[in-house]
């Protein structure tokens, strides 16, 4: 049985916390938040506000980190050093420069585990189009497509003004809305050699952070990248995730995989579990990745989503955002 802590009672934990009570090998013992009203809203875990406090008292074989941005480094740390395994929501930090911190840490303390929350690897579809491209069925990647276009109103800043302010959120619809589809394409398409991209805010809320990210991606095999994402669509539409092989089509949208073949024909593959209500589009495949990661921690298994995997798309953010600035295409090379 794993004794299971969270740190940060925001949004994202009430995905988290019906996962961990869910595992029937895991015991949610201990929760943290500096809001004092949270005290005693999660039955049968003791409250802490201070997480420090909370590894010195508790017997904790894994945490979960579910707090804004800019506390994923320090409190990481704080857990790995005390020898506690780590599942940190995503993103890995606010940067390219400080996920390498992270990397530097899982690097010198082998013997913990940290653990990126990049779930969306672990959709049916995901999976599936992974299995299929691998197979050569369809020949080699040539293209990859990911756009994601969401909604997200002045109100959803306001309500935590940190998500607005790079010095806390590391930037906007790159790196907290469309993270995973970024993930997604490096995985598909391999080494990146190159990227030219362009940020915009195109509302005015008033807040430093991008709400529009669009990118050419040069890939060190010959095949092209699409990226656009934004969150000033009217609603939050599914993400469609497309990849071109040399002999078929491969789409995710809607949450389902099809297949177009050389004479168009559509075929469907399979379908995503769905989390129900409004929030759909996060994706139902948390508690597949919780899940398995507490299975490596049992079994002393490294299958699973390292630091060091989730800093390539730290790298690829870094690199749009330089690449607006400067208007130039970045060589993937300087951040190797």
């Amino acid at each position: 049985m794993l004794n299971v802590a969270v740190i940060g009672l925001g949004d994202i934990s009430k995905i988290h916390i019906p996962a961990i009570q869910n595992n029937p090998n895991a015991k949610l013992v201990a929760v943290c938040d500096t809001d004092l009203s949270l005290e005693g809203t999660v039955e049968g875990a003791a409250f802490y506000t201070d997480y420090h406090d909370m590894l010195e008292k508790e017997s904790l074989d894994c945490v979960h980190i579910c707090l804004p941005h800019y506390l994923h480094y320090r409190a990481t740390k704080a857990c790995v050093e005390k020898g506690v395994h780590v599942f940190l929501e995503k993103p890995l930090a606010r940067n390219a420069e400080e996920g390498m911190a992270l990397v530097d840490l899982e690097e010198q303390h082998k013997d913990v585990k940290i653990c990126v929350c990049l779930q969306n690897r672990f959709n049916e579809t995901v999976e599936k189009l992974l299995e299929l491209v691998a197979s050569g069925e369809f020949g080699e990647v040539t293209g990859v497509k990911g756009l994601v276009t969401w909604h997200r109103p002045k109100s959803y800043y306001d309500v935590k003004p940190w998500r607005g302010l790079m010095k806390y959120a590391g930037g906007g619809v790159m790196i907290n809305q469309s993270i995973h589809t970024l993930d997604l394409m490096q995985l598909i398409g391999g080494e990146i050699k190159s990227i030219r991209g362009s940020i915009e805010n195109l509302v005015d809320y008033g807040y430093e952070v991008e709400d529009t990210a669009i990118a050419h991606i040069k890939y060190s095999n010959g095949a092209t990248g699409l990226f656009f994402a934004t969150t000033t669509n009217a609603a939050n539409s599914s993400v469609e995730f497309q990849v071109l092989l040399e002999k078929g089509k491969l789409t995710i949208k809607d949450s389902v995989l099809t297949k177009a073949l050389a004479d168009g024909k559509k075929e469907e593959i399979i379908e995503d579990a769905k989390l129900p209500g409004a929030k759909f589009y996060y994706g139902a495949s948390h508690a597949k990745l919780i899940n398995h990661f507490y299975g490596c921690i049992e079994e002393s298994s490294n299958d699973y989503i390292h630091a060091r995997d989730a800093q390539k798309s730290m790298e690829m953010i870094s690199a749009i955002r330089r690449s607006s600035e400067i208007k130039k295409e970045i060589k993937m090379e300087v951040y190797q």
